[in-house]
């Protein structure tokens, strides 16, 4: 029996009008995996593909578990300078050497390679290697960071592209949105404003620039904290043009850089408190190791024996600072910390503070009168003079 054309076209309108309201999730999954098949693949591009929603679902904060994303760029001259939040950077060309460290052990978790779009070959070329690998859940989204940026996502930046636009001098407002008492205070990136996410509301106005255009980069507790994030978001709502997150926020900076401001009055105020020794000048021994051992970022160690000496081994965190070379170095000691010379026997380490003392009789500054031997990992043994 043949249909009527009425009830043909009756039937087509209902499945049309029904058709995205039935939409399950995993149809929606499914679609976005499809999608970017509408673009025809490229020789010898990976055959295995995601697309935006699919990326979009792992590339928030806190990271989600079970899914690596990788950028295949270079680090300083794209990763660094923008890209997906969450993203671990890998670049193709060192594929090989950080593979072993960078990737997950669980060879079916799911990875996510991308780069610089459709032209670009380094997120295929790293997911056929994965693949040799042995990993079994392997996608490339190859319309890439252009598409990311394309459709009005959070761009993410490294601490070490923050570092370097405060090296440049660079106009920015470096945003901290964790809590001030509890972890600003305590420590946070140089030149960072305070403005917790929870006062967002209420200190955005007088806290933000008033060009809407401004750069601002928003940071928090790494990539298990979301306050920047969501920080960064109400800002793009205020019709902020230029935002941009931190990812690593403190603790990244803090790994690469040292404690910032902050940190160190924290620090000596809960350090154990310095104890002379039997000489004018000195540092009790045990005084010394309770330091090293309880709270060592409280001072500056600085090793003044030779490069070559200082290459054997020394104490973990130590700088070096030939005592040949303090006189023309005097302005380069640090001055937010007392200073702990040290070499071999004593003899040079008194030297130091003794010339110190006489030039810059402003800084705190003591030596270890021991005789000291380290091993090349840095274990010691200390025995008094």
């Amino acid at each position: 029996m043949k249909a009527s054309s009425k009830t043909v076209l009756a039937a087509l309108c209902g499945s049309l009008l029904l058709g995205p309201a039935v939409l399950t999730s995993g149809a929606a999954l499914a679609a976005d995996e499809a999608a970017p098949q509408a673009a025809q693949a490229k020789p010898n591009w990976y055959p295995k593909r995601a697309g935006l929603n699919l990326v979009k679902q792992y590339a928030v904060l806190p990271k989600p578990e079970g899914v690596t994303i990788i950028d295949a760029r270079p680090a300083a001259r794209k990763f660094d300078i923008g890209h997906i939040p969450t993203a671990v950077n890998m670049p193709d060309s060192q594929f090989d050497k950080l593979a072993p460290t960078l990737l997950p052990q669980d060879k079916a978790q799911l990875l996510i390679f991308y780069c610089d779009g459709p032209e670009c070959m380094l997120s295929h070329n790293s997911a056929f290697k994965a693949e040799k690998l042995g990993y079994t859940n392997v996608k490339v989204y190859a319309e890439g960071y252009p598409d990311w940026i394309k459709n009005g996502n959070l761009q993410a930046v490294s601490v070490a592209h923050v570092k370097q636009l405060m090296e440049g001098k660079a106009a920015f407002t470096l945003v901290d949105a964790r809590p001030k008492d509890r972890k600003y205070d305590k420590g946070h990136i140089p030149g960072a404003i305070s403005l917790p996410d929870s006062q967002f509301d209420k200190l955005a106005a007088e806290r933000l620039p008033a060009d809407k255009a401004a750069p601002i980069y928003f940071y928090c507790d790494g990539l298990a904290c979301k306050l920047s994030n969501d920080s960064a978001e109400k800002a793009v709502k205020l019709g902020y043009t230029n935002v941009k997150v931190v990812p690593e926020g403190y603790p990244g900076w803090e790994k690469a850089y040292g404690p910032g401001p902050g940190a160190t009055a924290a620090a000596l105020a809960a350090a154990p408190s310095i104890v002379a020794g039997k000489e004018p000048g000195t540092i009790a021994i045990a005084s010394f190791e309770r330091i090293y051992r309880e709270s060592p970022g409280a001072v500056h160690l600085i090793d003044v024996r030779e490069p070559r000496e200082y290459a054997a081994g020394t104490f973990n965190g130590a700088i070096n600072m030939p005592v040949n070379t303090l006189e023309k170095n005097l302005d380069k000691l640090p001055v937010d910390k007392p200073i702990v010379f040290f070499c071999g026997a004593g003899g040079r380490s008194g030297e130091a503070h003794d010339l110190v003392r006489a030039q810059r009789p402003e800084l705190k500054t003591v030596f270890i009168d021991a005789t000291i031997k380290w091993t090349a990992t840095g274990e010691y043994t200390i025995a008094a003079n």
